[in-house]
């Protein structure tokens, strides 16, 4: 079973580093972006087929299991990717509001 899971883990990291490279020569990814995704999917590969080198952080946090040590990862990752996009969005309606103010300023003159 472990072997099915492995392999696809192999599958979806070989494909999301495929499709990264298309990202890159679209030129929607710089090189530095384009390296960060690279190293992420080759380490998520390598973690796939040996989840046991994660063990060392497991038993420092004292965790149960390295599925425990995901799940917590994930969440965080998901919070900071919810308060980073409220940035942006928060950041984007500051200046759409400026531009505006600027616009009826000027329609008042």
């Amino acid at each position: 079973m472990a072997l099915g899971i492995q392999i696809l883990g192999l599958f979806f990291g070989l494909f999301m580093i495929y499709y990264s490279f298309l990202h890159f020569k679209r030129k929607e990814f710089t090189l530095k972006e384009f390296t960060f995704w690279l190293l992420l999917w080759v380490i998520f590969i390598y973690v796939a087929f040996f989840p046991g080198s994660l063990d060392f952080i497991v038993k420092t946090l004292k965790l149960g299991r390295t599925m425990d040590l995901f799940i917590i990862g994930g969440f965080m990752l998901m919070i900071w990717m919810f308060f980073y996009t409220y940035l942006l969005v928060r950041g984007n309606q500051r200046k759409l509001e400026h531009i505006v103010r600027k616009i009826a300023k000027r329609k008042k003159d």
